[in-house]
């Protein structure tokens, strides 16, 4: 949903987000171009196989980023949070590819869209959004090779406490609303695999299960 704002409001929550993006001109381009909008927990903000028309800022709340394998099970790969941008959809939009991504917004999430028609321009004419671009990808490409190696190298206990520990870090809560059957997705795993890991983690005290809810300790 496009929420009606104000140019200060964008302004606003550029500076507060986004301080790397540096030069004056490039923020005031932005708060020009961008559009400020609002998406509830649990919906879809883009679908794999869609064309990317807009590359999300976020300013508030977070996203869950998944792939899909090619019998249609999801993967989890990482959350984006206030002060973050995707960079595959960087990669989507500067080369008019279809989405092989879906990000969905994990709580009550914010963000600045920018039309996908500026983001080459602003390459080569603003060196800090090069910069911040360049920042994004590395970041993200740490981030999936984590999450190779977790898949790789790490036990299911491993990995399941360790989404949960994302999970609460990316809504700021200690306590996660979320099925075992959702973690199950997440994780390429079963839900009865999950639910014994689970049960087994609140025996030693590190969560508290709850109806739809899990609790770290």
């Amino acid at each position: 949903m496009i929420l009606n704002s104000d140019s200060e409001e964008i302004r606003s929550l550029l500076l507060k987000n986004f301080s790397e993006i540096a030069e004056r001109n490039l923020q005031e381009e932005i708060v020009q171009v961008g559009r400020l909008m609002s998406f509830r927990a649990g919906e879809v903000i883009m679908e794999i196989g869609s064309y990317v028309r807009m590359m999300p800022l976020v300013v508030k709340g977070s996203m869950k980023v998944v792939r899909e394998d090619p019998d249609g099970r999801e993967i989890f790969l990482y959350y984006l949070q206030a002060g973050e941008a995707c960079s595959m959809s960087f990669t989507c939009c500067m080369m008019n590819k279809k989405s092989e991504i879906r990000t969905v917004a994990e709580d009550d999430t914010e963000l600045i869209a920018i039309p996908v028609r500026y983001m080459d321009e602003w390459m080569s004419k603003y060196q800090s959004w090069k910069n911040f671009v360049m920042r994004t990808y590395d970041l993200r490409m740490y981030e999936l090779v984590r999450t190779i190696d977790d898949i790789a190298f790490k036990k299911m206990d491993e990995r399941l406490l360790q989404y949960l520990e994302k999970k609460a870090e990316a809504t700021q809560s200690n306590v996660i609303s979320v099925t075992h059957q959702d973690i199950a997705y997440d994780l390429h795993a079963s839900r009865e695999a999950i639910s014994r890991l689970l049960k087994q983690l609140e025996k030693e005290g590190i969560v508290k299960l709850g109806r739809n809810k899990i609790e770290l300790a």
